[in-house]
Parts: C-alpha cells; structure tokens; sequence
C-alpha cells in the first residue's frame, strides 16, 4: 500500500541553460527532472513526418520529421492487433506496406527521445494531456489511472467518463490528479482537450512536411501539470520571471495549484535545501552507502543495470542471518529510490545477499514491492531466485541521469579503466622498437606521465637500460602534468 501520510514538496532551480525540479518526500529527494534550453525533451511532440524508408522485413518504417536522426515507427503504433472471435481467426498485424509507403506524409508523436545512436520512437495514436485527463484521438476506450486504488472513486470516475463519450468522440484516460475532481472540472478538461485536438489538426493541414506541429510544455508547467497531487504542499521557485509564467498558467488551467506556488528569494542556492545538490552528485557514483555501513553497486550498462547489495563494514549485533536481512532490507528502499532517481529503465538485476530463511526472502521482496509502489514508471518484479537474484523490468520513461549529465570519458572510451603505468611503460618500449627500426635518429625523447616516468627510473630502469643498449641510443625522460597515465609521447630526436 502507498503511504498516505507523505508530505511533497518540489523545488525548481531555473539557470540561464537549463531548468531543474526536484520532487521530494519528507525531505528527501525521490526524482529530478533536467530540461536544457538547447535540448528540450521531446516526448509528446507531435510533428507532420514523411516515410523514408518502409522495412517489411521488420515491420517498420522509419520517418524523417526534422531530426538528426530519422526515427523509427513500428506496426503496432500504426494500427491496433485485431480481436480474434474464433481460436482459428488470423490475428497477426497487416504488412506494413498496405499501411504506408515511402514519400507520405503522416501525423506522428514522439513517445521515446532518441537515445544514443537510436532515433526517436513514434506513434500514430496521438495523444494530449492535460492536468486530469488524457484524449486518445484514435480511440473509444474509457481508462482509469492504476494509482487511484479507491475502488468507488475508479467507478465513479469510469461511469462519468462513459457518459462524456457520448459527448466527445474520443478515447479518456483518467490521470492520478482526477481523483477527487468535480464532474464540471472533469468536463471542462475535456472540452479544453477537444479544442486543442481541433488546432493541432488545422496545424497539420496548414503546416509543410517535416515540422513541428505541437510542442508539449516547458518543464515548470508540466511540474504543475502532472506531478502536483494533493501530498504536495509546496512549490518553490527561485526565478521570479519563472514564477510568474507558472502564476500566470496556474491562474489560466489549474487554479487549485495557485496557493502552493511560492517565489524562494533566500541566498542560500535552492538546491543547498535538503541536500538536493548532494543527492544529485550521489546518483551519478556507482557505490551507494547504507546507513548501517553497508553499500550498494549500481553498474549501468546497454545491456541491463546490475545492483549488488554488501554488507561492508556492518557486522550486526545478534548473528549473521540478521545483519543480511537487515542489509538487505535497508538496500530495497534506496534501490527502489535510486532507480527512479537515476531513472534507470530495461531489465534491472538486484543480487541481494543469500538468505536462509524463507520468512526473511519473503518480507525482502514485500519490501521491494512497497518501495517501488509510488514509482510512476511502469515496472515488473519476477520472484526471488534461489540464488538471491531479483528481476526487474521498468519502463524507460527518458533518458537516465548518467545520460543526460555525464558523457563517456575520452580517455578510458566509457570503459571505467585506464591501462596502468606498468602496462604504460610496455607500450613505450614497443614503440621505440618499432621507430628504432623505421627512423634514422640520435637521440630518444620519452613524454609520459609523472607516475610512467617515475616507474621507467625505478621499476623498469633495468628494461629501459636494455632498450637503451638495444637502440645503441640515449634515452631522456620528461614528465608531463598535463597528460593523463595512458598518455604518451616518443620523440625521435
């Protein structure tokens, strides 16, 4: 069950490039949100694309909208799987190619930012959001958001929305934010929705082949679209420009958020509060301290994320049975935080330290299963395996933390290791081999890094001796403060 009795509060930190909200949860911080001026998300955009490229092979085509990259829109984003009413009726997708072909001109939506070297994802079943519904435009379905557990309230609400589509003929999602809502707010939502639908199309006709025809809100104003529930008490802004833009929107479309809006003029940087700044810094390092001394290893790879929980220096105080469960209790509610701050997607595998009780197993994965309940992100936990191993596969709503703020190092290539100085000094003597026996020289000139020369005087100076005796040549050494360990420099002189 989610806890009821948790106090939100979000900060938002606005910089001339980029602006920052950080939700946070009785002080601590649970996500982060990053939107860089010159790299604003693209998720929800709607553009008028042109098929490129139609694979049958994958069923797919690819579809240039303006991007870098040509992104990628699969069969099932095109039409919806038939209903079989027989075991023997075909339900399998048509062809691609009786769908669309090369050269049309077609509306889409970016339902993944482009990741790497992956274009966007699209989709033709196009969506708009606003503060308590959602309109499927290509749908009839009524749908009730699965964080709203009030029974009554899920039937209330899926009744009310059946009785709107008779009035617009669209599809409904009920959003968390419409638990509580009046039928004439819900109405009034729906109506606004319907006249954006109504411009975005006239956009559409209007609007040449390869651009933009809606763009989705700033983030300041998807804060107060989509993340103010009735746990959130304050919002605190310290830009005043910012400020009045979200007044001024609140006023306008949610004018129940206006009184949590506050303008924070304190010198004190906004993200100093509660340690925001710190925390940030926290999920970028790869070890996460407990509070009882043991830690947790998070490896992100293509692949799958690895998270391996130790006990470290935590010895417990009855026996070893009881300081792994506790280890191992203590790291479900910073995994579960960690993910959704590091907004880490795909397969995710938790090595929990072995248990012998089953009681213990158990309660760890109930544990898990709570700390991960308020996580907005879609997520599945298979059971725990006998090997303590715990599967679990989480949405990729945008890109990671590690993605958006850091990039691969240029001299380990994002491997996370750099040769070693030993390893360095091997590579210098192949190299001067390898230009001994090319090049007319006199003299040999080594650049290298302090710890490279230092080991080639001690170390390795009978090796440099021998090299020096091989080359018949004088070998001189010069450290170099601004090359890094694996950098290096022969010079024939």
């Amino acid at each position: 069950m989610i806890d009821k009795s948790l106090k939100e509060e979000i900060l938002i930190n606005v910089a001339p490039s980029e602006v920052r909200a950080a939700l946070l949860q009785n002080g601590i911080l649970q996500d982060i949100y990053i939107e860089r001026i010159a790299h604003r998300g693209l998720i929800n955009n709607i553009y008028k694309g042109r098929v490129s490229r139609v694979l049958p092979g994958m069923q797919a085509a690819f579809v240039d909208i303006g991007l870098e990259r040509a992104a990628f829109l699969h069969v099932s984003d095109i039409t919806k799987p038939k209903r079989a009413d027989d075991e023997n009726e075909d339900t399998s997708p048509p062809n691609i190619r009786e769908l669309v072909h090369e050269g049309e001109e077609i509306p889409v939506q970016i339902v993944k930012n482009p990741l790497g070297e992956k274009g966007a994802r699209l989709t033709m079943f196009i969506t708009l959001s606003s503060r308590y519904l959602v309109l499927l435009t290509k749908d009839d379905k009524v749908g009730v958001s699965t964080h709203i557990e009030d029974e009554r309230e899920r039937e209330h609400l899926r009744q009310f929305l059946e009785e709107l589509l008779v009035e617009f003929p669209y599809g409904i999602i009920a959003r968390t934010a419409a638990e509580g809502a009046t039928n004439d707010v819900l109405r009034a939502d729906m109506k606004l929705l319907q006249e954006l639908w109504v411009v975005v199309q006239k956009k559409y006709e209007e609007g040449k082949e390869k651009t933009l025809i809606y763009e989705d809100l700033s983030l300041s104003t998807r804060v107060l679209r989509d993340l103010v529930t009735n746990d959130v008490k304050r919002i605190r802004v310290d830009s005043e420009e910012e400020f009045n833009a979200m007044k001024c929107f609140s006023n306008t479309f949610l004018p129940e958020t206006e009184p949590i809006l506050e303008l924070y003029t304190k010198h004190q940087p906004i993200f100093d509060l509660h340690g925001v700044e710190s925390e940030i810094k926290k999920a970028l390092s790869k070890n996460i301290s407990l509070k009882s001394g043991g830690h947790v290893i998070f490896d992100q790879t293509e692949a799958m994320i690895t998270v391996d929980v130790n006990t470290g220096s935590y010895v417990g105080h009855r026996n070893l049975e009881e300081t792994i469960y506790r280890t191992n209790l203590e790291a479900t509610v910073t995994i579960a935080r960690q993910l959704r701050l590091r907004n880490l997607g795909g397969i995710i595998i938790i090595d929990f330290i072995d248990m012998e009780e089953e009681g213990h197993r158990q309660k760890i994965m109930q544990a898990l299963g709570q700390s991960l309940a308020r996580d907005h992100a879609r997520h599945q936990i298979t059971p725990m395996s006998p090997l303590g191993l715990v599967q679990i596969t989480r949405q990729r709503t945008r890109e990671s933390l590690q993605h958006i703020l850091c990039e691969n190092c240029p001299n380990c290539d994002g491997s996370g290791f750099i040769m070693t100085a030993e390893t360095v000094c091997c590579e210098v003597f192949r190299e001067i081999i390898r230009q001994y026996q090319q090049v007319t020289f006199n003299e040999i000139l080594v650049l290298a890094h302090k710890d490279v020369i230092e080991l080639l005087l001690d170390g390795q100076s009978n090796a440099l001796a021998k090299i020096s005796e091989q080359t018949g040549k004088k070998i001189r050494l010069q450290p170099e403060s601004f090359y890094l360990q694996d950098q290096f420099e022969v010079v024939l002189m």
